[in-house]
């Protein structure tokens, strides 16, 4: 197994170097992202050295807080952050955070690799979620450089197919001397995928976090939004379920809000909601809420303008199999959280949520209905009560910063030794 790794890996960088190699042609840009695919990174300032590695923006966003964790507890700390997508470099570069220094991260090969750890001569590299790069993690291990997975995830669908590659898998994780899953699903997978028991710390929502952290919104009064009902990120045949308990609680909400996960679904939703006669308006025609009882939200990257309206949420991807979306957003906005049976994305949280009353899960049209009766203004701000502690205890309780500093020296090592290693 580990031959055809060996055999098939150079075939994908092959084709990005195709890319690359033809954007070259056309720009300086390209020609800087092919050289640190190829390990030319920038050089760090004098000083202890980091790199942390995460795919694109939403798992950058969710590790920001460890990296000025870092920074605040060493300073002088210079840290490479590594990225797969341009989105996530701009992001990055826009935390403007001293010591940090944004580059592509370099292909899975011997000597882009090699040139990064010499050029950086990183105390420990830091992989988030499900960054998992055997030759990468070889190489540093053979540099007696400790590596660390932070909000470790493995959902099931991506544990079958690693299974098909299970030792090249087993000695990648093998090599990891901390981690801090996202749940206790993930941690059972990659320990049954070869992550060592010794290895293994508290699980770390990194994206919980990363909300906690976040400056308190300014919220309309309670009584502004106890008769707005917010739908958010839903999926195929969840509105009609939505729709149907809207109308069987008329008297207690006058305004429901549908932000479709997908936007391009917007015609459909219109029609399910004209087809119950239910007059509506849309964002995407230029309106705001409040001139017809359904407001179709049916555009990008305006969520919080939704949550702050409303006094409830009906979480998305729970009343079909698709595992749920985050609680953690609408907690932080205020809004009564109700959701549907499949949230295994997010198990832990819900968990969390439900033994301390601070949101309800349902199952179809008549308990949606049933549960929002009880939703009042008065409802929801237990719930909400409730949610908001949880929040803050996730925040507060973090500590992965100064358990990743116990594992480097404050004097970074001289030298880094890179040699070629077996898989």
């Amino acid at each position: 197994m580990r031959l055809i790794y060996r055999l098939l890996l150079p075939l994908v960088p092959l084709a990005m170097l195709g890319v690359a190699l033809w954007r070259w042609l056309v720009g300086r840009d390209a020609r800087g992202a092919l050289g640190e695919r190829l390990g030319y990174v920038p050089r760090p300032a004098a000083g202890a050295t980091l790199w942390l590695h995460a795919a694109s923006n939403g798992e950058l966003a969710s590790a920001r807080w460890v990296v000025e964790d870092l920074l605040a507890a060493r300073p002088g700390l210079q840290v490479l952050v590594t990225t797969n997508t341009a989105t996530a470099q701009a992001l990055g570069r826009a935390w403007d955070l001293e010591g940090v220094t944004v580059a592509f991260a370099p292909l899975d090969l011997a000597p882009a690799i090699q040139r990064v750890l010499r050029r950086w001569k990183p105390q420990a590299l830091i992989t988030v979620e499900a960054e998992i790069y055997p030759r990468r993690f070889a190489l540093c291990a053979a540099a007696h450089i400790p590596i660390v997975l932070i909000g470790g995830r493995m959902s099931k669908r991506s544990f079958h197919g690693w299974q098909a590659l299970q030792p090249v898998m087993a000695r990648a994780l093998g090599r990891v001397q901390m981690a801090s899953v996202q749940d206790e699903a993930s941690g059972q997978r990659l320990l049954a995928l070869g992550l060592p028991q010794a290895a293994m710390r508290a699980p770390c929502d990194l994206k919980a976090v990363a909300i906690a952290r976040q400056p308190a919104p300014t919220l309309p009064p309670r009584e502004n939004r106890a008769r707005w009902l917010l739908a958010a990120s839903t999926h195929a045949r969840e509105e009609a379920i939505i729709l149907d308990a809207f109308a069987q609680v008329r008297d207690l909400f006058d305004h429901l809000i549908i932000a479709p996960r997908h936007s391009r679904r917007g015609d459909e939703v219109e029609a399910l909601i004209s087809a119950r006669g239910f007059a509506l308006a849309r964002r995407s025609d230029g309106s705001m809420p409040g001139a017809a009882p359904i407001f179709l939200a049916d555009t990008m990257g305006e969520m919080d303008l939704w949550y702050a309206l409303c006094g409830a949420c009906i979480v998305g991807g729970s009343f079909v199999p698709k595992g749920g979306h985050t609680p953690w957003e609408p907690a932080r906005m205020g809004c009564a959280i109700v959701h549907g049976p499949w949230v295994e994305n997010f198990a832990a949280p819900y968990d969390a949520l439900a033994k301390a009353g601070g949101a309800l899960q349902v199952h179809d049209a008549q308990d949606l209905a049933a549960a929002l009766a009880d939703l009042g203004a008065e409802g929801q701000e237990r719930l909400t009560g409730a949610a908001a502690q949880i929040l803050s205890q996730i925040g507060s309780g973090a500590r992965l910063g100064k358990d990743i500093c116990g594992l480097f020296p404050v004097n970074p090592p001289k030298k880094i030794p890179c040699t070629e290693v077996i898989m």
